[in-house]
């Protein structure tokens, strides 16, 4: 039997951690981050079998670190890798919920996209085009009431298809103004030569621009001291870059 890690992410109040605990039922349990006092819950569910170890990130709205919840949640995916990444969405306020599956999309294509409370969308006479937004973002999307217990199985074969490599993912690529593009372009090469090519020099490259110093400060906890002469010079880099 196969087992995968599924990071369940997601705005406060999404459902997320409804879904979370319909999956997982008792099995299931606490604790905190390491070095933070930000709870972590993880458990376990099995699908087709499959077995699935789920970690229920904190709610957020953005992995913009301007949070502990943020921090945690960024840095579980950035570097613990889940070989998916369940970004819960509420149907009733999409737009604003896409905000953190795109962020989520700019660091992995191993993702699925899952829109909670359809059931209450539909009694809003909110309709969701489910093809076209799955094109769209290049990702799989799924439509569920976990409260109602709705679309759940299809939820699960989505899942499976990320995790067992059966779904090629082409996530959307977020485009920015050419000023921040050229900075982007002239980050990546010092970025993926100190850290390497296993994490997401793209995304990496555009928050040392932002000046994320927080970012800094876990990647030298996550690379140990090797390379933190090097990650000096690429966020010295990143704040002249655009300037």
């Amino acid at each position: 039997m196969s087992q995968f890690t599924v990071a369940f992410a997601g705005n406060p109040n999404t459902g997320k951690s409804t879904l979370f605990n319909l999956l997982t039922g008792l099995r299931q349990h606490t604790g905190n981050w390491a070095g933070k006092t930000v709870i972590t819950a993880e458990g376990e569910f099995t699908h087709n079998n499959h077995t699935y170890r789920a970690v229920d990130l904190p709610g957020t709205y953005s992995l913009y670190s301007n949070s502990a919840d943020e921090e945690a949640a960024r840095d579980y995916i950035i570097f613990e890798e889940p070989d998916v990444t369940l970004v819960v969405l509420d149907a009733t306020s999409l737009e604003r919920n896409l905000n953190l599956a795109l962020q989520v999309l700019e660091i992995t294509g191993r993702a699925v996209i899952c829109i909670n409370l359809i059931d209450e969308a539909r009694r809003l006479g909110i309709d969701i085009d489910l093809k076209a937004i799955s094109k769209r973002l290049g990702v799989p999307v799924a439509v569920i009431s976990a409260r109602g217990k709705i679309g759940i199985e299809a939820l699960l074969d989505q899942i499976e298809r990320v995790a067992t490599g059966a779904f090629t993912a082409q996530p959307l690529r977020i485009s920015y103004s050419d000023e921040i593009e050229q900075g982007i372009a002239e980050l990546i090469p010092m970025v993926e030569q100190t850290v390497g090519s296993r994490y997401p020099a793209r995304w990496i490259a555009l928050r040392l621009l932002d000046g994320d110093d927080s970012l800094l400060t876990s990647l030298k906890a996550h690379m140990g001291r090797q390379n933190i002469s090097g990650t000096k010079e690429v966020m010295a880099h990143g704040v002249t870059a655009c300037h």
